[in-house]
């Protein structure tokens, strides 16, 4: 195995069938025409998602054998390449959405349905019922995915764990935050790469986009896909991407060797190091999300250092979150307790800091009253491999005046199923105190833990720091009170700029964790489908 190049494709489709068929194979054309052996198609390439009634739906299904994908895989005959097609399928009544990879002598390598519809898609296509395979080739070990199934971590995830070291995503979204936020995020927190190819034109009959746009209250252009077809680097840098909108064809050479390497910049093996047995919540049957005790907008603060807690307290912060460590790595636990509580003195707030505490490192959530609670790091890192020896067994929330909160302990931030842990545990907020290593942390990674989970976070480092608040606007099933501009889940960014950085968190709104019709964005996870995450053996990884 050697480095290959890959090709993601963007271009529009309708409700003419053979006009779409066409399409495909002009676009697989041009992508062999520029070297590529691995050719990643959008989201629906067969027909518009859009139907009637589910009749309709079976109707312009395709079947295994059919004629669309009978000239797919002849196409990957000729050109000699694998080609990855996402298509509405029909068996035994059942419509699917279905990625399909054919291989270069036209045999079918590997099938996924969609594990997560999204919006209407439920109203009259069956979800998946099993995860999709890791496909080795010669060119490296696939996974496929589509679109929602990419918005939350869990089957991309899922993928990565089980050996993928290319990531195929087909798409069929207006979001501008796919481009922007998912797509990236899943190469970075996995140290794999992503090849995503998303739709241009119109996702909706062009006869009824007026209605439908003027019924949501947003332009009908941004009902449009979003385009920006990409491939990206495990580091989560973006090597090649497309236009926001017309066909493109998005090519790159890529070494899927590169996505074995997991570990971070301090030599820790992030894939070695996690902790499958914390994660049963994961993998669950899912249960209904219980509602915070409050419901008004709370300030909180990232601050540099100690020193500049009493400000931000007398600010009206409500959540005052230090860098990991704030105090020393030798600080004595019960003095920083007794500085933290002086420094509240006479508010209401809370503070939070990391600590060496015996053998853990661990998260202090502190009032003026003392000691609150307390988060032990769950996951082993080199780092602080020279006095941590001991780890968390579970992630604690706890319930404040104005809502709950989780405590996420320094590297512990790198890892996607922590706060996917805190948004099943209910929590409406998550303290951070870190040591961020790399530009996605903070870029790409965090962002995502919000919008994901709808989760408001506040990360403190050293040198850097972040408050992302959940937005009132969310999704198109409910009213907006400012313009869409195209952004579906992505949080409200603050990042912090000096000694004390303040602004103000939205706890009520992790309650609304419905990213479309139906779709909920914790509750409407793939438990069912998604067990390696909570597996102790790594699978297919080597």
């Amino acid at each position: 195995m050697g480095p290959v190049r890959v090709a993601a494709v963007q271009f529009a489709t309708g409700r003419d069938v053979p006009g779409n068929l066409a399409a495909c194979l002009r676009l697989i054309d041009r992508a062999a025409a520029e070297g590529a052996s691995i050719i990643v198609l959008p989201e629906f390439c067969n027909r518009l998602s859009w139907y009637a009634d589910k009749a309709e739906a079976v109707r312009y299904a395709c079947t295994p054998d059919g004629p669309f994908l009978t000239a797919i895989r002849e196409r990957a005959v000729a050109h000699r390449a694998h080609i990855k097609v996402n298509v509405t399928l029909t068996e035994g009544g059942r419509v699917t959405v279905g990625n399909l990879l054919y291989g270069p002598d036209g045999a079918l390598l590997g099938r996924s349905d969609k594990l997560t519809l999204m919006g209407a898609e439920g109203d009259h296509l069956d979800p998946g019922t099993a995860a999709g395979p890791v496909i080795a080739t010669p060119h490296g070990r696939l996974g496929m995915y589509a679109c929602m199934e990419g918005v939350t971590s869990d089957v991309p995830r899922d993928l990565a764990v089980r050996g993928t070291q290319v990531l195929l995503n087909s798409l069929n979204s207006f979001a501008t935050d796919e481009a922007a936020l998912h797509v990236p995020v899943r190469a970075a927190e996995n140290k794999a790469w992503v090849v995503a190819a998303n739709k241009v034109g119109p996702l909706l009959p062009a006869e009824l986009l007026p209605a439908i746009a003027e019924r949501l209250g947003v332009p009908a252009g941004l009902l449009d896909g979003a385009g920006e077809s990409q491939i990206v680097a495990p580091d989560g840098t973006v090597v090649a991407k497309g236009p926001r909108t017309g066909e493109a064809v998005v090519v790159a050479d890529i070494d899927p060797a590169l996505a074995d390497d997991k570990t971070r910049p301090d030599g820790t093996d992030l894939f070695a190091a996690r902790r499958p047995r914390l994660y049963a919540p994961i993998v669950a049957a899912p249960r209904p999300r219980a509602a915070p005790p409050g419901d008004a907008k709370v300030a909180a603060a990232v601050v540099r250092s100690p020193g500049a807690v009493r400000d931000a307290a007398l600010a009206g912060a409500e959540l005052i979150v230090l860098p990991e460590l704030a105090f020393g790595a030798d600080a004595d636990p019960g003095a920083v307790v007794s500085a933290l509580a002086a420094a509240l003195a006479g508010t209401t707030a809370h503070a939070v800091t990391s600590v060496r505490a015996g053998a853990a490192h661990t998260a202090y959530l502190v009032n003026a009253g003392g000691l609150a609670g307390s988060q032990p790091q769950l996951h082993a890192c080199v780092r602080h491999s020279g006095w941590a020896a001991e780890y968390g067994e579970r992630l604690a929330v706890f319930t404040l005046p104005w809502g709950r909160l989780a405590l996420v302990t320094g590297d512990d931030a790198l890892y996607p199923e922590v706060f996917r842990l805190a948004a099943i545990a209910d929590a409406d907020a998550v303290a951070v105190p870190f040591t961020p290593a790399e530009e996605w942390e903070i870029a790409l990674g965090l962002p995502e833990r919000a919008a994901e989970n709808r989760l408001n976070i506040v990360a403190a480092g050293p040198d850097d720091g972040v408050i992302l608040a959940l937005p009132a606007d969310f999704t198109l099933w409910t009213s907006w009170t400012g313009p869409f501009e195209g952004r579906i889940s992505h949080p409200l960014v603050t990042r912090a700029t000096g000694p004390v950085t303040v602004a103000a968190v939205h706890p009520a709104q992790a309650v609304n964790r419905l990213v479309s019709k139906n779709t909920d964005l914790v509750g409407g996870r793939p438990a069912h489908a998604v067990a390696a995450l909570a597996e102790e053996a790594s699978g297919e990884r080597r």
